[in-house]
């Protein structure tokens, strides 16, 4: 009995184990550069949100559009009340309900049926260009609306390239610190050893182990460094519940050497965006000029009513009123002036005109600023490239000076301090010569969103790519 228990579970977890393994597959994503960034901006909860604006502002101009269109308004009703009429003048309220035909000898609280259906027929078939300037403005929400939405795929895009590269930055210096760390403890129980046969003073071991102790905690750090950066990749993914892994590529070879192709930063999709609001503005206060005009209607229309009194307010009872007795049709102009609007039509060009002002103002710091982040980009990358140039010196010295200093410490021509500072000065070469190469693709991609494109950045990496191959 107990062999065919011990079977079974040995069956049940031979079964069940290629389940968690592919459901931790499943859960670990790796991603090239060009794979992150495509995946965040189909993935990225602000990337469709800015769509979704655009949309927005699409229909909008759908909406100032039907302006154009005539009006039919079709009415029907029917109630039961009195009829008593007093002869008089009353301003037009939303209290006091209309009421036609003669006025009664005396009151009565008798009372009786009435309806009313009818077809109001209007268009306004000139306007002097407001419609058109409601329109116009309508689409400049519209470009307002795809240019956010332009501003908010680089935003996502540049974030995701900064997340990757950082992530790849942390998972290098993990390597240079568990590198360091296996040459920590070789040379420590090689110390050890020596100890051990008096050769040398028991302060070096305890060294010795103080070092290796350091190294152990820088690695901790740096993992625990990788870790965060992993969470905000898979963050910037619109992936926080998964584990994501990226791939080295060409990121740590060498930068091409050409400088990216320059473009006007007014190309920008942030310094467009500023634009199509400064547009928005103009296109309002134009808005507003056209608003103080006569409004012409075309206007017909056919009515029918229905009364329970006579013409003499005789009551007639039954199902009288219930249907139409009387029915009328007219057709005409109506032509409409609101002579008191102009002062707050000035008013509110006054507060758009202001609007407009201010919006070219943040148009003008805008270059400004993109101006200056280009400059630092372009300088930067320059004194990245230069970095990297000199690294590769200063990881072959020390490594050849951490081989001598192992080997003077051997025959006893150098002292415990002298190699751990060897060793030291190795693994930070280490880290140097790997970022710096990171540092030229990171500055790479600052000039390309300096100037509102990454597609130059991209295509660099997939010619690298190519002439790798």
């Amino acid at each position: 009995m107990l062999w065919k228990i011990t079977l079974g579970a040995l069956l049940t977890f031979a079964l069940v184990r290629p389940s968690f393994a592919q459901s931790s597959e499943q859960q670990a994503k790796t991603f090239t550069l060009e794979e992150a960034v495509e995946f965040a901006l189909k993935n990225y909860p602000a990337v469709r949100a800015s769509l979704e604006r655009v949309r927005s502002a699409q229909a909008g101009v759908g909406v100032a559009r039907t302006s154009y269109l005539p009006r039919t308004d079709i009415l029907w009703q029917t109630n039961r009340a009195t009829d008593n009429n007093v002869t008089g003048l009353l301003f037009p309220n939303s209290v006091t309900a209309p009421i036609t035909g003669p006025v009664v000898p005396s009151p009565s609280n008798q009372s009786a049926w009435g309806s009313a259906g009818g077809l109001l027929f209007s268009w306004e078939p000139l306007d002097f260009g407001y419609r058109g300037a409601k329109v116009d403005a309508a689409r400049a929400a519209q470009n307002r609306a795809a240019a956010e939405a332009s501003l908010t795929r680089l935003d996502v895009t540049v974030a995701t390239a900064n997340a990757y590269l950082t992530l790849l930055a942390a998972e290098q210096t993990i390597r240079a610190a568990q590198a360091d760390v296996e040459r920590r403890e070789t040379f420590a129980k090689s110390v050890h050893v020596l100890v051990d046969n008096q050769l040398r003073a028991g302060a070096d071991a305890s060294r010795a182990d103080a070092e290796l102790a350091r190294a152990r905690v820088n690695l901790a750090r740096s993992q625990q460094q990788a870790a965060t950066s992993r969470a905000a990749l898979a963050n910037i993914l619109g992936i926080a519940d998964q584990t994501v892994e990226v791939r080295e590529g060409v990121l740590l070879g060498a930068a091409p050497s050409v400088a990216p192709p320059s473009t006007s930063v007014a190309a920008n999709p942030f310094a467009e965006a500023q634009k199509a609001r400064v547009q928005e503005s103009q296109l309002l206060v134009h808005a507003l000029d056209r608003s103080y005009y006569p409004k012409f209607y075309l206007q017909s229309v056919v009515m029918g009513r229905g009364s329970g009194f006579d013409p003499a307010g005789k009551f007639l009872g039954g199902t009288e009123g219930l249907g139409l007795d009387r029915a009328n049709w007219a057709g005409g102009l109506t032509v409409t002036f609101p002579v008191f609007d102009i002062f707050s039509i000035k008013a509110k060009k006054a507060v758009e005109a202001a609007n407009e002002r201010a919006e070219e103002a943040r148009y003008d710091q805008a270059l400004q600023d993109l101006t200056g982040q280009l400059r630092k980009a372009q300088a930067s990358l320059d004194g990245a490239r230069k970095v990297a140039e000199n690294t590769p010196v200063e990881l072959e010295a020390a490594r050849t000076t951490e081989t001598q200093e192992r080997a003077r410490y051997q025959a006893g021509l150098a002292t415990l301090v002298d190699v751990s500072d060897a060793q030291s000065f190795l693994v930070q070469a280490e880290i140097d010569d790997a970022l710096a190469r990171l540092a030229v693709w990171q500055n790479l991609a600052s000039v390309a969103a300096a100037q509102g494109d990454l597609a130059p950045f991209l295509q660099s990496l997939r010619d690298a790519a190519r002439g790798a191959h």
